[in-house]
């Protein structure tokens, strides 16, 4: 009897310690970055991200100064995760969300804008959101710290272990250690950028090169590094500018030909992303880091972001070799 209560006993501890490890298997497994748990053992500069172009100019497809229809919640909430936008003054000397010139469409301050986002990553723990800023007007990285500053959104920008120097593309950290750090927003403006003064907003082009913008050819047959000008695609991300323009009727003006959104943000086929994405990577040897797009709710922009994240064309050299790559790392970084 006595044996017989010590085996019943031992039995219990192990289905005890069996149910508790599938509990604790089941609930890493449930862990999601940016919406799959695959992403999280993955550097930030290793992951292929759909970005919107122009994210805070909203409205009708009909109104050729738009290059979005949803909000920029909605943009998240459906997956986005890299939102462009440009800025100006306006005449009032509020830092805005304004297209080319507050005159042609002011889409309301930088300060409502970073509100949004805030709100977002407040109610999604697990994600991390990618800022890329147009410093229309160049002003000093100050301005836009004031802005970050006065929002409290400042409190989730990220700061590289290296600054002032620029981060190796190497050396991002992982999206799980950016989570965990709570640091889960990545910051870009395009010019004037300076970390000694603002050690979170990041030189863009440091960082990223991009290719050529303001395309009309709908087959999208190019890949070259427009900017920044004369530079080396080594050791730096990089963004495709995917989203096709037209010439406006009786002028010179170039407006988005949102009547090609459904082939041009397809998954596949001619000029897709897919085929401009394995175009580029033809020539850089890997893939790239964003591909940003018009009306991103039109065509099958998400079905071709996964695959820029588990496809590997021949010949590859660096990066994007298939999810769950990258070894599980912890970092040590000193965050500001």
């Amino acid at each position: 009897m006595v044996m017989g209560g010590i085996l019943g006993v031992m039995f219990l501890v192990f289905a005890s310690l069996v149910l508790l490890a599938t509990t604790i298997a089941t609930e890493l497994s449930a862990v999601s970055c940016n919406g799959s748990p695959d992403f999280c053992g993955r550097k930030y500069s290793n992951v292929s991200l759909i970005g919107t172009h122009d994210s805070a100019f909203v409205g009708s497809i009909y109104d050729p100064r738009v290059n979005q229809e949803r909000t920029v919640t909605q943009q998240l909430d459906a997956g986005i995760r890299f939102l462009q936008a440009q800025t100006h003054k306006n005449a009032a000397g509020t830092l805005s969300m304004c297209h080319t010139s507050c005159t042609e469409l002011d889409a309301g301050s930088l300060a409502g804008y970073l509100r949004e986002v805030k709100k977002w990553l407040e109610r999604n723990p697990n994600d991390v959101v990618t800022l890329l800023l147009v410093n229309g007007d160049n002003l000093d990285p100050s301005a836009f710290d004031a802005v970050f500053g006065r929002i409290r959104v400042r409190d989730y920008a990220f700061v590289p272990f290296s600054t002032p120097r620029t981060l190796a593309i190497s050396d991002w950290p992982t999206l799980s250690a950016l989570i965990q750090l709570n640091k889960r927003l990545i910051v870009f403006l395009d010019s004037k950028a300076d970390t000694t003064k603002v050690p979170y907003i990041l030189p863009e082009f440091d960082y990223f090169f991009e290719t050529p913008f303001d395309t009309t050819d709908p087959g999208f047959k190019q890949c070259s590094l427009d900017r920044p000008a004369g530079s080396s695609p080594e050791g730096k991300m990089y963004i495709v500018n995917h989203f096709l323009d037209k010439t406006a009727l009786w002028t010179k003006v170039l407006v988005p030909d949102n009547a090609a959104d459904a082939r041009t943000n397809a998954a596949s086929g001619k000029g897709s992303i897919r085929a401009q994405a394995e175009l580029c990577e033809k020539m850089y040897g890997r893939r790239p880091n964003v591909v940003l797009v018009d009306m991103f709710d039109r065509g099958d922009v998400f079905t071709a972001q996964r695959a820029l994240n588990t496809y590997q064309a021949p010949g590859s050299r660096y990066g994007f070799l298939g999810l769950g790559r990258d070894a599980a790392v912890v970092e040590e970084m000193a965050i500001s």
